[in-house]
């Protein structure tokens, strides 16, 4: 269980009764706080605005993409609506595939903590909770087959062009959400070498000292927003 410190409060949005209560249990487990459940967009959006108002605002929303009536994009459409108008609240978003537009458009212009995965990776539970965590604290939690296929897009971008291989490298797995150190053990490397990497990723992308720890996400999203 994580510490009691590190608790946050979280709204599923998930039509399959089945699944929805699973998250929850998972969530549970952990040692965080599910402060309501619901099955459509429309019934997520009115439970957010309503905890909202009572002073109880939850730290993060985990939705699925595709949510009745239509099983397209009622999902997503809630996440970016809500994270217009609370952008306080981080938004996770659950996919059964890796769909880009929708990506893109919960990432776009966001510098506050979102998340995109697929149903897949919800079977390592501590990787999800985790995720949960990181995206309610601020950070980003993108699948790794979210950051390819942005990745392979953004390649054709001026922006990244300065960008060595290495560096292109260890921006992808930032954008998983992954620290300096978990990147350091992921391609074996010095923890030093690693924080060289990170910044001169930061002075390649104009992103100076003043923007403190959010230059992190910043520059996550220059790469996925390009």
């Amino acid at each position: 269980m994580d510490d009691v410190d590190d608790k946050v409060r979280v709204v599923i949005a998930e039509d399959s009764v089945l699944l929805r209560e699973g998250l929850t249990r998972l969530i549970t487990d952990r040692g965080h706080e599910v402060v309501a459940g619901v099955g459509d967009a429309e019934a997520l959006v009115g439970t957010v605005d309503a905890l909202v108002a009572d002073g109880t605002p939850p730290d993060v929303v985990v939705a699925d993409v595709r949510m009745p009536p239509t099983h397209t994009d009622e999902g997503v459409r809630a996440a970016v609506r809500l994270r217009r108008d609370h952008p306080g609240i981080g938004v996770l978003v659950l996919s059964q595939y890796v769909e880009e537009r929708y990506a893109t458009e919960l990432l776009a212009g966001s510098s506050q903590g979102v998340g995109y995965l697929l149903k897949d990776r919800v079977a390592d539970v501590r990787e999800f909770v985790d995720a949960v965590v990181r995206v309610a604290r601020g950070a980003t939690a993108l699948d790794p087959e979210v950051v390819a296929q942005l990745l392979g897009r953004s390649r054709r971008q001026d922006v990244l062009a300065g960008l060595t291989p290495r560096e292109r490298e260890v921006l992808g797995l930032m954008a998983e959400g992954r620290t300096n150190s978990a990147i350091a053990r992921s391609l074996v490397v010095s923890d030093g070498a690693v924080e060289k990497h990170v910044s001169n990723i930061f002075l390649k992308l104009g992103l100076s000292p003043s923007e403190g720890d959010h230059r992190r996400v910043l520059a996550v999203l220059t790469y996925l927003n390009t």
